[in-house]
């Protein structure tokens, strides 16, 4: 098992933080300490960290800004990487193309994307993820996906290779990728292609659906967005909602009254009580309408591994 030292050793400038609470990275606000947590800034300092973990077999966890991630109360053993606070460049390439480092967040692609001109990302400007994190879950809202808009992205392995997906190569589909998949890979840098705008419209738009987020969802209070994935034929909230869960709470956990589809930490709520609560939901809802809910936040602990949000 790697200690900070280790990876000093082989990335002397790179902050590593020991027995660090996941609670302060996640919007949730819960979780328990990590072993180490690293913040690489750059592609090679997080191919040597990953390349260093694997000849120490040490458990790695990527993250991004921990907007979609239940976090064990018990903390999580091995390496959490936080890509962030790093790996956030951002540039525009040719007149149609910006190229986004994993760590930057949504919100700052889209704003960029407006003021250069480029429309197609109004839908992800609310969503409150990194743009890594977008690409493994092909994140969406109001009618767009990440699937629309990225050409390309160039990834690194556990131990330490480079790669590039192109075009098809990515296997997106509704909350699915290639590193849904392949978990042992992650995005480094993405490349996406978009359309030439008037950028008064593109704020427009982008205003527009911000100010309907805003009145539908529960952004006052802590939680990991929307808790369970689009079922066949419908949405997971009107489900719920009519199952009469809104405001059924466990702990300090609890359905939202705002939107049935959230799970808000109304103080103190623990991974346990969020855990209970889903596992409550999915009965009732299979029970009363014999639809099956399946979480699309990522867990991660001693009972699985994060996705990088």
């Amino acid at each position: 098992m790697l200690d900070r030292q280790d990876i000093l050793n082989v990335c002397p400038d790179m902050p590593v933080l020991v027995d660090e609470p996941m609670c302060r990275h996640t919007s949730f606000a819960i979780g328990g300490p990590v072993d180490l947590m690293a913040l690489p800034a750059s592609p090679a300092a997080l191919a040597a960290l990953l390349a260093l973990a694997h000849r120490r077999e040490t458990p790695v966890l990527l993250m991004g800004n921990g907007t979609n991630l239940l976090v064990s109360d018990r903390g999580v053993r091995g390496l959490v990487v936080k890509t962030h606070d790093g790996l956030s460049g951002l540039k525009r390439s040719g007149k149609r193309e910006i190229v986004a480092g994993c760590g930057v967040l949504l919100s700052e692609l889209a704003a960029a994307a407006a003021r250069w001109g480029l429309s197609g990302l109004a839908f992800a400007h609310g969503i409150p993820g990194t743009v890594g994190g977008a690409v493994y879950m092909n994140a969406g809202a109001y009618d767009g996906e990440m699937s629309a808009v990225v050409r390309r992205t160039s990834y690194v392995g556990m131990t330490g290779q480079f790669g590039v997906l192109t075009g098809p190569a990515h296997a997106f589909s509704y909350r699915h990728s290639f590193f849904t998949d392949h978990r042992r890979a992650f995005a480094l840098e993405i490349t996406l292609a978009l359309t030439p705008g008037d950028p008064e419209a593109i704020r427009a738009e982008t205003e527009a659906l911000d100010a309907r987020r805003r009145a539908a969802q529960p952004l006052d209070l802590p939680s990991a967005g929307s808790v369970f994935k689009r079922p066949p034929g419908g949405h997971a909230a009107p489900l719920i909602e009519a199952c009469g869960l809104k405001g059924a709470r466990v702990g300090g956990a609890a359905v939202s009254d705002k939107h049935a589809g959230f799970i808000v930490n109304r103080g103190g709520a623990t991974c346990e009580d969020v855990r209970r609560l889903i596992g409550q939901i999915q009965e009732r809802v299979h029970a009363e309408t014999g639809v099956t809910l399946e979480p699309e936040i990522g867990l991660m602990g001693d009972f699985g591994a994060g996705a990088p949000a």
